[in-house]
């Protein structure tokens, strides 16, 4: 929704910048309402109109979606944990920022609602007559005029030859339908009502209409006393956004200086064109990055539908019951090994599916072998396994016998994610190397991340962005097989907090990388950080 916001924001300032800078003082008048009109719908419809032709015209490697950069506030923090302040959760903010557009929806339409009143109230109180397809309403004790649709309100205070040049004026406003222009206006202030550009839109409109009504009522009357009409009026007509004033004093000064000015050229027409890069550089920038929009969506689903596969859920449920119980009896690894038989074989013989049946029929299995059961069982239903689902298995069966070192393995182990939990050699923190457990290793990088995270967490976020309280974050991160930092990802209650803990944990220093089975692995890693802000005491008045 904010990045169609703002796509729809930055339309509107180039389109209005256009209409400012080349077309605003050319005498056409009925093209610049077709622009206005035109470009506005445009500015709104354009974000959602994607061309497939469009869509790789700009190069996938120059489209980068920056960061966002978040300041913080550092608070009092401990050796074993980081304490920073935050406020409500995201939640919250997304639900306030939700209700305050609302709120400003309905406080727009009450005023729309309020005007329209008022018009009505005009009618309801006032006599009326009819002439033609027009329906003069007589304001009593009044000056004013202007149009709605096909009533024109006259004051009765007017003399006879004003209304009869106000008239000629307001027609040409009923026979083009001005009042849906303003109207379309309207019903955009209700939607984008935080949007000033929509009220810039209407006020040109609004000029424009005078000027266009001014230049057919002038054809047919003398135009002394045209301006004469204008400069010697009273001006009470009461400022209601979606009518045609006659009598407008801030109109009056531009409406006479373009009723002077001599026709613009033909040739000026040409100026329309530059409209047509514009609407093709937008749709370019809009279909592209749809097109990045949609290959995160694809590759979203196909996470997703890897994570609804029902094997490749069983195969991650051996994953964890491996790692909660941290080894394999016998009986387990005689499971786990059918299972890297079958991986292998191309065609299944009666031997092994016979091994297979044995080893799901056993009584009292254990856990572990309750689960390796389920993927025998889920294999035979569904006959044979996707790409993704070989990965997974392939993934799980690194870790038995000597996986590391088969050939079998080579496309899936520099991938492959070892938990910290149960690693042979645990990534070393640099001055951690004179340790000789993996312990120990576990111990002294626990507490250089501490402390590191204690040094460089920006902790002036809290005050800046008027955080309270205290909230946990979660950090995942991944050391490579190159002993990099790479995957972080952050979960906390303020897009704030998780933006720094990503910053911090991504720039911790290069580490010698964990180790299974003498091959250097990636190994995933889990950092709770606890935020908190100290509440400021009052200060204490001197006796």
């Amino acid at each position: 929704m904010i990045h169609y916001i703002i796509q729809t924001i930055a339309f509107q300032v180039f389109f209005l910048l256009v209409y400012d800078v080349f077309l605003k003082n050319e005498t056409f008048f009925n093209w610049n309402r077709l622009y206005l009109l035109g470009t506005a719908i445009l500015s709104i419809a354009l974000p959602f109109i994607k061309v497939d032709g469009f869509k790789n015209v700009v190069p996938q490697q120059y489209i980068i979606r920056l960061p966002e950069v978040f300041i913080g506030d550092k608070p009092q923090l401990n050796t074993s944990q980081l304490q920073v302040e935050t406020i409500n959760t995201q939640s919250q903010n997304i639900l306030s920022w939700e209700l305050l557009f609302y709120l400003g929806m309905v406080l727009a339409a009450l005023l729309f609602i309020f005007k329209i009143t008022k018009i009505v109230w005009l009618l309801s109180q006032n006599p009326k007559s009819k002439i033609g397809r027009l329906r003069i309403v007589k304001l009593l004790n009044s000056s004013a005029a202007f149009s709605f649709f096909n009533y024109v309100f006259l004051g009765e205070q007017l003399s006879q030859a004003e209304k009869d040049t106000i008239l000629k004026h307001e027609m040409i406003h009923v026979n083009q339908n001005h009042s849906l222009d303003l109207l379309f206006f309207e019903v955009a202030r209700i939607l984008f009502w935080f949007n000033p550009l929509i009220y810039m839109y209407q006020n040109r409109m609004t000029t424009l209409h005078e000027f266009i009504a001014d230049e057919q009522a002038v054809k047919h009357q003398n135009k002394s006393e045209y301006y004469q009409s204008l400069l010697t009026q009273i001006f009470d007509t009461n400022q209601i956004s979606f009518i045609n004033p006659f009598f407008k004093q801030s109109l009056i000064k531009k409406r006479i200086v373009m009723l002077q000015k001599s026709k613009s050229k033909q040739v000026n027409l040409f100026k329309y064109a530059i409209i047509v890069p514009m609407v093709l550089g937008m749709m370019i920038y809009v279909s592209s990055i749809q097109n990045v929009y949609s290959q995160q969506k694809e590759t979203q689903n196909v996470e997703a539908k890897m994570l609804k596969s029902p094997l490749i859920e069983k195969i991650q449920a051996i994953k964890e019951q491996i790692q909660v119980q941290g080894n394999a009896n016998k009986e387990e690894e005689h499971g786990l090994n059918l299972l890297l038989t079958l991986a292998k074989s191309n065609t299944l013989n009666e031997s092994l599916i016979k091994e297979v049946q044995d080893y799901s029929d056993i009584n009292n299995k254990t856990p572990l072998m309750e689960r390796i059961s389920d993927v025998f069982n889920q294999i035979q239903v569904q006959g044979n396994m996707t790409t993704e689902e070989e990965l997974a298995l392939k993934e799980l069966l690194v870790f038995t016998s000597d996986g590391f070192n088969d050939p079998f393995f080579n496309d899936v182990i520099q991938d492959v994610s070892v938990p910290f939990a149960v690693i042979d050699e645990v990534p070393v923190y640099p001055g951690c190397e004179a340790l000789s457990t993996n312990e120990e290793r576990k111990k002294c990088m626990a507490e250089h991340i501490t402390e590191f995270v204690n040094k460089n967490f920006n902790t002036k976020i809290g005050k800046e962005n008027g955080l309270v309280g205290r909230q946990r974050i979660n950090v995942m991160f991944k050391i490579d097989y190159q002993g990099h930092i790479v995957d972080v990802k952050s979960r906390a209650p303020h897009p704030t907090l998780e933006a720094e803990a990503i910053r911090v944990v991504k720039s911790l220093p290069k580490m010698e990388p964990g180790k299974q089975k003498g091959k250097a692995v990636n190994v995933m890693y889990s950092l709770p950080i606890i935020f908190q802000v100290a509440e400021d005491k009052p200060m204490q008045q001197k006796e």
